[in-house]
């Protein structure tokens, strides 16, 4: 029995910064992001946008496309790293919101939850609903992935920023990609990049030695929490490198495959926290399994550069364009999806190739997820006979051109959360209606509505 994705659709901000902007604002050369890291959009969430809105108008649109009842979906599960609660998951949120469309209780026996390791809780959700499917081949289910990839400001993540949320209808017979069970896993506890909760003593901010409550806070330390991450750069460009690498090879060895397993892909989907990186982090492993792999040396300075070298070679560049450079299209005018990354990049994947005629029922494709912390995933799908009709749905490149750019101006009074009033008006979408202030049961609760 076969079981995968049968729809798809996706919700992103309606407004983005020229990456050119970003990159004269902060005096970097532009060609180095849009030609070496092919950047060129970074979408930012609107005043009235959070990582649930994303999510529910991702979900509705899924809901209305494929006109699904309450009864059809067993579960929403959520990949997310832009948790709002430390206890309340997205997936709690969207119930409500299914119910103001659905009626009261509709969606009381739907198992809602979050799953959370960086980047790869969407591929951990997917994976978890694909097993359930197959002993439930009867149901159905939804996997959201929602994010909003923030950064300090000047600071070297910040060219990769960006926000939406992707939903992907599962079942038995999908329409568009079987999911294959052969999993290749690579995981190490590291920390590349994470958002720790951070303690201030409260002196540091009250100015008094005597620990007075303040704001209903009765220990010494304040603690903090920043949605813009602990990372560095190279160290994770490594972690990633390495845990593709390890994945993808228990993949082959599972396969018991015999010969360079990435020729048996079509295209290959991978994590893309900015456009390029997949195809600059590929080399290692495009070497390691061909013929090449006996020159490189042993020395590491060396093996650095011979790897570079063949990234530059023209067999690899061919390589990239076929197989890696359908998935870099939206990812260029969106900027980084978190956990909706390597979805995103199938979306791009399947809408290029739709968007060119290509005739690609029963081919392969190879995933590589990746999440910091830090663990990456290997795995394979099939291409079913009516992807065409359901990418045609979607609409992807359309959406996306019809995005508004802004301003550095309106950019950082975002960023800093300064402005009150949305730069684009909400027009039949959710949004975040307010956040209760007063009310001690309900202090922090956030109400959401469809305007």
């Amino acid at each position: 029995m076969k079981v995968g994705i049968d729809a798809a659709s996706f919700d992103i901000p309606k407004i983005y910064l020229p990456i050119k902007d970003l990159a004269l604002a902060r005096n970097i050369e532009p060609e180095k992001l849009e030609k070496g890291l092919g950047l060129l959009k970074m979408s930012f969430p609107d005043v009235h946008q959070d990582v649930v809105v994303f999510a529910a108008n991702a979900l509705r649109k899924l809901i209305f496309q494929e006109n699904l009842k309450p009864e059809d979906i067993a579960r929403i599960y959520v990949g997310t790293e832009s948790g709002i609660d430390s206890s309340k998951p997205i997936g709690s949120f969207l119930l409500p919101l299914l119910e103001d469309y659905y009626g009261a209780g509709s969606m009381e026996h739907c198992d809602v939850v979050d799953l959370t390791f960086a980047c790869i809780g969407g591929v951990d959700a997917l994976h978890n609903c694909l097993d359930f499917l197959r002993v439930n081949p009867n149901k159905k289910a939804i996997v959201i992935c929602t994010d909003f990839a923030k950064y300090d400001l000047n600071s070297t993540g910040e060219y990769t920023q960006g926000a939406g949320a992707i939903a992907i209808l599962l079942s038995s017979n999908p329409r568009i990609i079987s999911i294959d069970n052969n999993i290749g896993i690579s995981t190490q506890g590291v920390f590349d990049f994470f958002k720790p909760k951070r303690s201030l003593n409260k002196k540091e901010v009250t100015g008094k030695e005597n620990n007075p409550e303040w704001f209903g806070v009765l220990e010494n330390e304040i603690d903090l929490f920043k949605e813009q991450p602990v990372f560095e750069g190279q160290y994770s460009n490594s972690c990633y490198q390495n845990r593709l690498k390890g994945a993808y090879f228990q993949l082959k060895k599972l396969l018991n495959y015999e010969g360079s397993l990435y020729n048996a892909w079509k295209n290959i989907i991978v994590h893309l926290p900015y456009s390029f990186q997949g195809r600059r982090m590929f080399s290692e492993i495009y070497a390691l399994d061909s013929n090449l792999k006996d020159s490189l040396p042993t020395d590491y300075d060396l093996y650095a550069e011979r790897l570079k070298e063949i990234g530059k070679s023209a067999e690899y560049k061919t390589l990239v364009k076929e197989k890696f450079s359908p998935a870099e299209i939206a990812s260029s005018d969106i900027g980084n999806m978190y956990t909706g990354s390597i979805f995103m990049g199938l979306l791009s994947t399947l809408y290029y190739h739709f968007k060119n005629n290509s005739e690609i029922k029963g081919e392969k494709f190879g995933f590589l997820a990746y999440g910091s912390g830090s663990k990456s995933k290997a795995f394979e799908g099939i291409v079913e006979s009516e992807w065409k009709s359901q990418t045609e749905k979607i609409k992807l490149f359309e959406t996306i051109k019809d995005s508004k750019p802004i301003d550095l101006d309106a950019y950082h009074a975002l960023h800093k959360k300064e402005l009150k009033k949305s730069i684009i008006s909400p027009c039949n979408e959710y949004i975040l209606d307010k956040i209760e202030k007063n009310d001690p049961n309900l202090l922090g609760a956030r109400f959401y509505k469809y305007i």
